[in-house]
């Protein structure tokens, strides 16, 4: 399934079509090179699920916990790992299997603890500067 966005503005229409087409899923990997948006996607998908907190990036905190009427989520940023044993070392299964929302960013650097049921975002950038969010 894909869904186009043409300029920042669309990320909350994007958003809305990601949970909705997603159903039960509560646990997300997003892949796309750096710089394509995969932060921002996130902060516009908690926006849609209305996170009080502000969110950001936790690039150097490797996992952000925000609060929302639908429970806590969970935005993780892998990128600065050097070891999928860092990851033990958090107590990521606490959270992959928590029931609750996981945001994971930079999936490949743990790639054999992401569940099997994860959902799968990929995110594209087009020559004119477009998205394609494409959910598998």
């Amino acid at each position: 399934m894909e869904f186009k966005v043409a300029n920042p503005e669309g990320l909350a229409d994007a958003a809305k079509w990601l949970i909705d087409q997603a159903g039960n899923k509560r646990v997300f990997v997003f892949q796309a090179p750096m710089g394509a948006g995969k932060t921002t996607f996130i902060k516009a998908i908690c926006e849609h699920l209305q996170v009080e907190d502000s969110t950001s990036s936790p690039t150097f905190s490797i996992v952000n916990e925000y609060r929302s009427e639908h429970g806590p989520i969970y935005h993780f940023d892998f990128y600065r790992l050097k070891q999928e044993q860092e990851a033990f070392d958090l107590g990521y299964e606490e959270y992959f299997y928590s029931g609750d929302y996981c945001f994971i960013e930079w999936p490949e650097k743990i790639p054999n603890l992401i569940p099997e049921d994860a959902a799968l975002v990929k995110i594209e950038v087009s020559d004119d500067q477009s998205r394609t969010i494409i959910l598998k």
